[in-house]
């Protein structure tokens, strides 16, 4: 299954509207995204804003955080209302999976939408002389910050890879834009980047030195299995990329609680699928977010107040 046939283009005809939605005055939105040069943090400010013309009773607040696996404690916690996590990560927090930052299960969180797909991005300076996977042995390379979802995408393919960090010469645990600074400083070989395509930090990356983008081999994907899948990078998403690069991606969620009331998640939902062009406005990844996928892979229980909207357009489980 190849993810560019997975998530369709923006879904036809969606409408434009910032018809208010009925609020409680008490209401608060904190949306949890991720670092600032990701793509979730932009993302996020777009839904701040559609939220806040939809719900003019709510107070809404958009929170930087470390991504995935932050988010989902904090909205366990009852610290968030909704938040982006890749779906690999949600997985593991029902689960309860200690070694990916979950002690115990977090039984509390609630599914939104399945939005749009992560693509693994392993980008080397040309200098380091990388092209593969296996190139990375004995090289410096940023696996994100700890525990982090980029970090978790980290693990797992080097595990598929037959590799682990002790084959790197150095691991740096560090968001997106830190590690470009130390590329361009040649103080780290390569950096591995799990986000939308376009990326802010890979692009200023791209624009300051030379690069490779190492591709994700089709037999590494398959040992990965869900909820990845594979992916590509098209010629031309980073200065200096000719060719298309094959990879893996993995679906992102946008996820609540079941602190957050039935009528506010739904009105969230409605105002998400009816404002997409504010969200593709804000980066370009949005342009895969489609209606119908929106119940893709969901690994945890839908909220009731988003099962609600997705009953009422005709949406069902995937």
């Amino acid at each position: 299954m190849n993810i560019r046939t997975t998530f369709a283009a923006l879904i036809a005809g969606a409408s434009f509207s910032l018809a208010p939605v009925a609020s409680g005055a008490a209401d608060f939105i904190n949306v949890l995204t991720g670092g600032t040069s990701g793509v979730y943090y932009p993302m996020g400010v777009a839904l701040s804003k559609i939220f806040t013309t939809a719900l003019p009773d709510a107070k809404v607040q958009v929170q930087s955080t470390k991504a995935s696996v932050e988010n989902l404690n904090l909205l366990q916690q009852g610290k968030g209302e909704i938040g982006f996590s890749l779906g690999d990560s949600v997985k593991l927090a029902a689960e309860g999976d200690a070694d990916a930052g979950f002690p115990a299960p977090l039984d509390k969180l609630r599914g939104i939408a399945a939005i749009y797909p992560n693509y693994i991005q392993i980008v080397a300076s040309k200098e380091s002389g990388i092209t593969t996977l296996a190139d990375l042995k004995g090289k410096s390379v940023s696996v994100g910050a700890p525990k982090s979802g980029t970090e978790l995408n980290a693990r797992a393919i080097l595990e598929a890879a037959g590799m682990s960090y002790d084959d790197l010469g150095k691991v740096e645990y560090l968001p997106f834009a830190e590690s470009v600074e130390l590329m361009k400083n040649r103080q780290l070989d390569a950096t591995l980047q799990s986000a939308g395509l376009g990326v802010a930090s890979l692009k200023d990356l791209s624009t300051s030195i030379p690069i490779t983008v190492v591709s994700v081999p089709a037999d590494v994907v398959e040992k990965l299995g869900a909820p990845y899948v594979a992916g590509e990078i098209p010629a031309g998403t980073y200065e200096g990329q000719a060719e298309t690069v094959p990879t893996v991606a993995v679906i992102n969620y946008l996820v609540s609680s079941t602190a957050v009331s039935d009528d506010i998640a739904y009105a969230m939902t409605k105002a998400i699928f009816e404002n997409l062009d504010e969200l593709k406005a804000a980066h370009a990844a949005a342009g895969a977010i489609d209606v119908q996928k929106a119940l893709l892979g969901m690994p945890i229980p839908v909220h009731p107040g988003a099962q609600k909207y997705y009953d009422e357009v005709g949406v069902k489980a995937q």
